[in-house]
Protein backbone atom coordinates (compact mmCIF):
# COMPACT_ATOMS: atom_id res chain seq x y z
CA UNK A 1 0.00 0.00 0.00
CA UNK A 2 1.13 3.21 -0.78
CA UNK A 3 1.38 4.94 2.48
CA UNK A 4 -0.23 8.64 3.22
CA UNK A 5 1.38 11.57 2.51
CA UNK A 6 0.51 15.10 3.75
CA UNK A 7 -2.94 16.26 1.79
CA UNK A 8 -3.34 19.09 4.57
CA UNK A 9 0.32 20.19 5.14
CA UNK A 10 0.94 23.94 5.59
CA UNK A 11 4.51 24.27 6.13
CA UNK A 12 6.10 24.67 2.78
CA UNK A 13 9.73 25.54 3.47
CA UNK A 14 12.59 24.66 1.46
CA UNK A 15 13.98 22.61 4.20
CA UNK A 16 13.42 21.61 7.05
CA UNK A 17 10.15 20.26 5.33
CA UNK A 18 6.99 19.32 7.10
CA UNK A 19 7.67 15.59 8.84
CA UNK A 20 4.35 13.21 8.97
CA UNK A 21 3.43 12.67 12.79
CA UNK A 22 3.57 8.95 12.55
CA UNK A 23 7.82 9.39 11.49
CA UNK A 24 7.73 12.14 14.69
CA UNK A 25 5.74 9.24 17.16
CA UNK A 26 9.12 6.56 16.28
CA UNK A 27 11.46 8.75 17.68
CA UNK A 28 9.69 8.04 21.17
CA UNK A 29 10.83 4.43 21.69
CA UNK A 30 12.97 3.20 23.85
CA UNK A 31 16.85 3.49 23.54
CA UNK A 32 18.52 0.97 22.35
CA UNK A 33 22.26 -0.41 22.43
CA UNK A 34 24.46 1.04 19.62
CA UNK A 35 26.65 -2.04 19.63
CA UNK A 36 24.17 -4.95 19.44
CA UNK A 37 21.76 -6.83 17.54
CA UNK A 38 18.68 -5.26 17.65
CA UNK A 39 20.54 -1.72 16.30
CA UNK A 40 22.43 -3.83 13.45
CA UNK A 41 18.79 -5.36 12.12
CA UNK A 42 17.55 -1.56 12.53
CA UNK A 43 20.95 -0.50 10.52
CA UNK A 44 20.71 -3.72 7.58
CA UNK A 45 16.60 -2.16 7.01
CA UNK A 46 18.11 1.32 6.57
CA UNK A 47 20.58 -0.10 4.27
CA UNK A 48 17.82 -1.77 2.38
CA UNK A 49 15.70 1.23 1.70
CA UNK A 50 18.90 3.76 1.21
CA UNK A 51 20.31 2.07 -1.46
CA UNK A 52 17.07 1.86 -3.36
CA UNK A 53 16.40 5.75 -2.80
CA UNK A 54 20.53 6.18 -3.93
CA UNK A 55 20.03 3.95 -6.88
CA UNK A 56 22.85 1.94 -5.59
CA UNK A 57 24.20 -1.62 -4.54
CA UNK A 58 27.35 0.53 -2.38
CA UNK A 59 26.77 1.18 1.26
CA UNK A 60 24.99 4.12 2.34
CA UNK A 61 26.65 5.89 5.01
CA UNK A 62 24.76 7.39 7.95
CA UNK A 63 26.31 10.52 9.74
CA UNK A 64 24.51 12.08 12.99
CA UNK A 65 25.28 15.35 11.72
CA UNK A 66 23.85 18.27 9.13
CA UNK A 67 24.93 17.54 5.46
CA UNK A 68 27.95 19.85 6.13
CA UNK A 69 29.36 16.77 7.81
CA UNK A 70 29.27 14.89 4.83
CA UNK A 71 30.44 17.15 2.63
CA UNK A 72 33.50 18.16 4.78
CA UNK A 73 33.93 14.53 4.77
CA UNK A 74 34.13 14.00 1.05
CA UNK A 75 36.55 16.74 0.94
CA UNK A 76 38.54 15.34 3.19
CA UNK A 77 38.63 11.94 1.59
CA UNK A 78 38.90 13.37 -1.88
CA UNK A 79 42.93 12.98 -3.44
CA UNK A 80 45.28 15.35 -2.74
CA UNK A 81 45.57 18.41 -5.06
CA UNK A 82 43.64 21.40 -6.56
CA UNK A 83 40.39 21.47 -6.37
CA UNK A 84 37.65 23.00 -8.55
CA UNK A 85 33.97 24.18 -7.30
CA UNK A 86 31.04 25.38 -9.35
CA UNK A 87 29.49 27.89 -7.60
CA UNK A 88 26.15 28.96 -8.54
CA UNK A 89 24.36 29.77 -5.23
CA UNK A 90 24.87 30.13 -1.85
CA UNK A 91 24.85 26.38 -0.67
CA UNK A 92 27.84 25.95 -3.53
CA UNK A 93 29.72 28.67 -2.14
CA UNK A 94 29.37 27.03 1.42
CA UNK A 95 31.35 23.42 -0.63
CA UNK A 96 33.90 25.50 -1.84
CA UNK A 97 33.96 27.13 1.59
CA UNK A 98 34.70 24.21 3.51
CA UNK A 99 37.24 23.04 0.53
CA UNK A 100 39.20 26.14 1.90
CA UNK A 101 38.97 25.31 5.25
CA UNK A 102 40.34 22.40 4.78
CA UNK A 103 43.14 23.77 3.62
CA UNK A 104 42.66 22.67 -0.34
CA UNK A 105 44.01 24.77 -2.86
CA UNK A 106 40.54 25.64 -4.65
CA UNK A 107 39.79 27.56 -7.53
CA UNK A 108 36.21 28.49 -8.40
CA UNK A 109 34.16 28.38 -11.35
CA UNK A 110 31.87 30.56 -11.06
CA UNK A 111 27.92 31.04 -12.55
CA UNK A 112 25.37 33.84 -11.90
CA UNK A 113 22.99 32.80 -8.92
CA UNK A 114 20.04 31.03 -10.40
CA UNK A 115 21.76 29.75 -13.75
CA UNK A 116 24.08 26.63 -13.81
CA UNK A 117 27.29 26.11 -15.38
CA UNK A 118 27.77 25.54 -19.12
CA UNK A 119 29.44 21.97 -19.10
CA UNK A 120 31.55 22.86 -22.41
CA UNK A 121 33.26 25.81 -20.22
CA UNK A 122 33.24 23.20 -17.10
CA UNK A 123 35.19 20.45 -19.90
CA UNK A 124 37.71 23.69 -20.69
CA UNK A 125 38.43 24.15 -17.12
CA UNK A 126 39.15 20.44 -16.17
CA UNK A 127 41.58 21.05 -18.91
CA UNK A 128 43.49 23.29 -18.28
CA UNK A 129 44.62 22.64 -14.93
CA UNK A 130 44.99 19.60 -13.56
CA UNK A 131 42.04 18.89 -10.69
CA UNK A 132 41.87 15.72 -7.95
CA UNK A 133 38.20 16.81 -7.47
CA UNK A 134 35.05 18.75 -8.80
CA UNK A 135 32.65 19.58 -5.96
CA UNK A 136 29.07 20.80 -7.73
CA UNK A 137 25.57 21.43 -5.90
CA UNK A 138 22.90 18.77 -7.71
CA UNK A 139 19.85 21.05 -6.28
CA UNK A 140 20.92 24.58 -5.57
CA UNK A 141 18.65 25.12 -2.54
CA UNK A 142 19.59 28.96 -2.73
CA UNK A 143 18.19 29.47 -5.95
CA UNK A 144 16.17 26.79 -7.39
CA UNK A 145 18.06 25.73 -10.33
CA UNK A 146 19.51 22.07 -11.14
CA UNK A 147 22.59 20.68 -12.51
CA UNK A 148 23.56 17.80 -14.27
CA UNK A 149 25.74 16.16 -11.96
CA UNK A 150 25.71 12.91 -14.00
CA UNK A 151 27.99 14.68 -17.00
CA UNK A 152 29.73 16.47 -14.64
CA UNK A 153 31.26 13.24 -13.12
CA UNK A 154 31.67 12.02 -16.44
CA UNK A 155 33.80 15.29 -17.31
CA UNK A 156 35.73 14.91 -14.20
CA UNK A 157 36.86 11.49 -14.57
CA UNK A 158 37.75 12.30 -18.13
CA UNK A 159 40.38 14.67 -16.62
CA UNK A 160 41.45 12.35 -13.66
CA UNK A 161 39.40 14.09 -11.13
CA UNK A 162 36.77 12.82 -9.04
CA UNK A 163 33.29 14.85 -8.45
CA UNK A 164 31.72 15.45 -4.99
CA UNK A 165 27.94 16.39 -5.45
CA UNK A 166 26.05 17.65 -3.00
CA UNK A 167 22.27 16.81 -3.88
CA UNK A 168 20.81 17.85 -0.52
CA UNK A 169 17.40 19.35 -1.78
CA UNK A 170 18.14 16.47 -4.62
CA UNK A 171 18.00 13.16 -3.40
CA UNK A 172 14.34 11.94 -2.57
CA UNK A 173 13.36 14.47 -4.81
CA UNK A 174 15.02 14.70 -8.32
CA UNK A 175 15.93 11.82 -10.31
CA UNK A 176 19.32 10.45 -9.48
CA UNK A 177 21.21 7.30 -10.10
CA UNK A 178 24.09 6.61 -8.01
CA UNK A 179 25.03 3.06 -10.09
CA UNK A 180 23.95 4.15 -13.09
CA UNK A 181 25.44 7.59 -13.57
CA UNK A 182 28.78 6.18 -12.53
CA UNK A 183 29.04 8.90 -9.33
CA UNK A 184 32.11 8.71 -7.13
CA UNK A 185 30.18 10.64 -4.13
CA UNK A 186 26.81 12.12 -3.43
CA UNK A 187 24.78 13.10 -0.33
CA UNK A 188 21.94 14.62 1.25
CA UNK A 189 20.58 15.68 4.36
CA UNK A 190 17.49 14.21 6.17
CA UNK A 191 15.63 17.17 6.62
CA UNK A 192 14.94 18.14 2.76
CA UNK A 193 13.16 15.93 -0.08
CA UNK A 194 13.30 12.80 2.46
CA UNK A 195 10.79 14.53 5.11
CA UNK A 196 12.98 13.67 7.83
CA UNK A 197 13.41 15.56 11.05
CA UNK A 198 17.28 17.47 10.46
CA UNK A 199 20.10 16.03 12.08
CA UNK A 200 21.27 13.23 9.64
CA UNK A 201 23.09 13.06 7.10
CA UNK A 202 23.62 10.51 4.35
CA UNK A 203 26.10 9.56 1.60
CA UNK A 204 27.30 6.71 -1.10
CA UNK A 205 30.64 6.49 -2.63
CA UNK A 206 31.86 4.45 -5.14
CA UNK A 207 34.21 1.58 -4.36
CA UNK A 208 36.99 3.08 -6.52
CA UNK A 209 36.56 6.80 -4.38
CA UNK A 210 36.70 4.70 -1.22
CA UNK A 211 40.11 2.54 -2.08
CA UNK A 212 42.04 6.26 -3.06
CA UNK A 213 40.35 7.88 0.35
CA UNK A 214 42.57 5.46 1.97
CA UNK A 215 45.52 6.82 0.55
CA UNK A 216 44.57 10.34 1.16
CA UNK A 217 46.25 11.93 4.20
CA UNK A 218 44.57 14.20 6.61
CA UNK A 219 41.06 12.41 6.38
CA UNK A 220 40.45 13.65 10.53
CA UNK A 221 38.67 11.06 12.27
CA UNK A 222 35.12 12.03 13.12
CA UNK A 223 33.94 11.96 9.55
CA UNK A 224 36.35 9.79 8.32
CA UNK A 225 34.70 8.16 5.24
CA UNK A 226 37.00 5.03 5.10
CA UNK A 227 35.86 4.59 8.87
CA UNK A 228 32.44 4.93 8.12
CA UNK A 229 32.68 2.16 5.26
CA UNK A 230 34.30 -0.07 7.32
CA UNK A 231 31.55 0.21 9.80
CA UNK A 232 28.73 0.13 7.75
CA UNK A 233 30.20 -3.83 6.53
CA UNK A 234 29.50 -4.46 10.16
CA UNK A 235 25.86 -3.02 10.16
CA UNK A 236 27.17 -0.52 12.60
CA UNK A 237 28.04 3.54 12.67
CA UNK A 238 32.08 4.40 14.10
CA UNK A 239 30.28 6.19 16.80
CA UNK A 240 27.08 6.95 18.63
CA UNK A 241 24.62 7.68 16.30
CA UNK A 242 21.05 9.68 17.13
CA UNK A 243 19.35 6.45 17.80
CA UNK A 244 15.63 8.56 18.11
CA UNK A 245 16.37 10.25 14.22
CA UNK A 246 17.21 6.21 12.92
CA UNK A 247 13.75 5.18 14.62
CA UNK A 248 11.80 7.83 12.83
CA UNK A 249 14.55 7.15 9.48
CA UNK A 250 13.44 3.87 9.84
CA UNK A 251 9.45 4.32 9.21
CA UNK A 252 9.89 7.02 6.62
CA UNK A 253 12.51 5.48 4.35
CA UNK A 254 10.56 2.72 4.30
CA UNK A 255 7.29 4.64 3.19
CA UNK A 256 9.36 6.27 0.58
CA UNK A 257 10.31 2.99 -0.81
CA UNK A 258 6.71 1.91 -0.70
CA UNK A 259 5.65 5.16 -2.84
CA UNK A 260 8.12 3.84 -5.25
CA UNK A 261 11.36 6.07 -6.60
CA UNK A 262 9.49 6.98 -10.14
CA UNK A 263 6.17 7.77 -8.58
CA UNK A 264 8.28 10.20 -5.93
CA UNK A 265 9.92 11.96 -8.68
CA UNK A 266 7.05 11.89 -10.85
CA UNK A 267 4.95 13.81 -7.57
CA UNK A 268 7.67 15.91 -6.99
CA UNK A 269 7.73 17.52 -10.88
CA UNK A 270 4.10 17.97 -10.46
CA UNK A 271 4.27 20.10 -8.15
CA UNK A 272 7.26 22.04 -9.57
CA UNK A 273 5.04 22.25 -12.87
CA UNK A 274 2.17 23.39 -10.84
CA UNK A 275 4.35 26.13 -8.98
CA UNK A 276 5.97 27.88 -12.52
CA UNK A 277 1.99 27.69 -13.76
CA UNK A 278 1.37 29.64 -11.17
CA UNK A 279 4.22 32.06 -11.28
CA UNK A 280 3.30 32.14 -14.66
CA UNK A 281 -0.29 33.55 -13.49
CA UNK A 282 1.35 35.88 -10.42
CA UNK A 283 2.95 37.26 -13.34
CA UNK A 284 0.64 38.79 -15.93
CA UNK A 285 -1.62 39.50 -13.29
CA UNK A 286 1.14 41.72 -10.89
CA UNK A 287 3.94 42.60 -13.74
CA UNK A 288 7.37 41.61 -14.86
CA UNK A 289 9.09 41.56 -11.93
CA UNK A 290 7.59 38.06 -10.73
CA UNK A 291 8.85 35.07 -12.32
CA UNK A 292 11.19 32.05 -11.68
CA UNK A 293 14.45 32.31 -11.21
CA UNK A 294 15.82 29.63 -12.66
CA UNK A 295 16.01 28.93 -15.79
CA UNK A 296 13.17 26.65 -17.70
CA UNK A 297 15.01 23.19 -18.36
CA UNK A 298 17.66 23.59 -15.40
CA UNK A 299 14.52 24.07 -12.42
CA UNK A 300 15.25 21.89 -9.13
CA UNK A 301 11.79 19.89 -8.55
CA UNK A 302 11.94 20.60 -5.10
CA UNK A 303 12.29 24.21 -4.44
CA UNK A 304 11.20 26.97 -6.67
CA UNK A 305 12.80 30.39 -5.86
CA UNK A 306 10.53 33.70 -7.02
CA UNK A 307 11.60 36.93 -8.10
CA UNK A 308 9.61 39.90 -6.16
CA UNK A 309 9.73 43.81 -7.18
CA UNK A 310 11.80 46.51 -5.58
CA UNK A 311 8.56 47.58 -3.62
CA UNK A 312 7.25 44.48 -1.76
CA UNK A 313 10.33 42.62 0.24
CA UNK A 314 10.24 39.50 0.91
CA UNK A 315 9.63 39.81 5.14
CA UNK A 316 6.27 41.63 4.04
CA UNK A 317 4.61 39.03 1.85
CA UNK A 318 5.88 36.08 4.36
CA UNK A 319 3.91 37.46 6.94
CA UNK A 320 0.83 38.03 4.91
CA UNK A 321 0.97 34.13 3.88
CA UNK A 322 1.72 33.35 7.66
CA UNK A 323 -1.64 34.89 8.77
CA UNK A 324 -3.50 32.78 6.01
CA UNK A 325 -2.20 29.69 7.90
CA UNK A 326 0.53 28.60 5.44
CA UNK A 327 4.60 28.71 5.57
CA UNK A 328 6.96 29.17 2.72
CA UNK A 329 10.60 30.81 2.90
CA UNK A 330 12.85 33.91 2.54
CA UNK A 331 15.24 34.10 -0.29
CA UNK A 332 18.79 32.99 0.72
CA UNK A 333 21.84 35.09 0.86
CA UNK A 334 22.36 38.02 -1.38
CA UNK A 335 18.47 37.07 -2.25
CA UNK A 336 17.00 37.31 0.90
CA UNK A 337 15.16 40.27 0.29
CA UNK A 338 14.25 39.78 -3.38
CA UNK A 339 13.13 36.78 -3.97
CA UNK A 340 10.70 33.65 -1.80
CA UNK A 341 11.25 30.01 -2.26
CA UNK A 342 8.23 27.53 -1.84
CA UNK A 343 9.46 24.20 -0.70
CA UNK A 344 7.30 21.30 -2.62
CA UNK A 345 9.48 18.47 -1.37
CA UNK A 346 8.91 15.72 0.36
CA UNK A 347 5.65 14.17 1.83
CA UNK A 348 3.62 17.20 -0.27
CA UNK A 349 1.09 16.49 -2.31
CA UNK A 350 -0.79 18.69 -5.15
CA UNK A 351 -3.69 18.91 -3.41
CA UNK A 352 -1.44 20.62 -0.60
CA UNK A 353 0.04 22.61 -2.53
CA UNK A 354 -2.83 24.33 -4.33
CA UNK A 355 -3.73 25.75 -0.86
CA UNK A 356 -0.71 27.06 -0.23
CA UNK A 357 -0.57 28.91 -3.35
CA UNK A 358 -4.19 29.98 -2.99
CA UNK A 359 -2.73 31.26 -0.12
CA UNK A 360 0.52 33.28 -1.10
CA UNK A 361 -2.64 34.44 -4.22
CA UNK A 362 -4.34 36.20 -1.33
CA UNK A 363 -1.45 37.49 0.15
CA UNK A 364 -0.48 39.12 -3.07
CA UNK A 365 -3.76 40.74 -4.13
CA UNK A 366 -3.74 42.43 -0.30
CA UNK A 367 -0.14 43.61 -0.78
CA UNK A 368 -0.36 44.69 -4.79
Amino acid sequence: MTPPLLPNGTFFFPGPTEVRAPVLAAMTQPMIPHRGAAFESLFRRLQESLRTIFGTTRPVYLSSSSATGLMEAGVRAAPTGRILCVVNGAFSARFAAIAQACARETDLLEVPWGGTVDLDQLADRLRATRYAALTIVHSETSTGARQDVRTATRLAREHGAVCLVDSVTGIGGAELRFDEWELDYALTGSQKALALPPGLAFAAASESFIAGARTTPGRGLYFDLVEFDAYARKDQTPNTPAIPLFFAADVQLDAIVREGMPARWARHAAMAARTYEWVDGVRARHGEAFGVLARAGHRSPTVTSITLPESLPSSTLLTAIRERGFTIGSGYGKNKDTTVRIGHMGDHTLEGLERCLAACDAAFDSLL
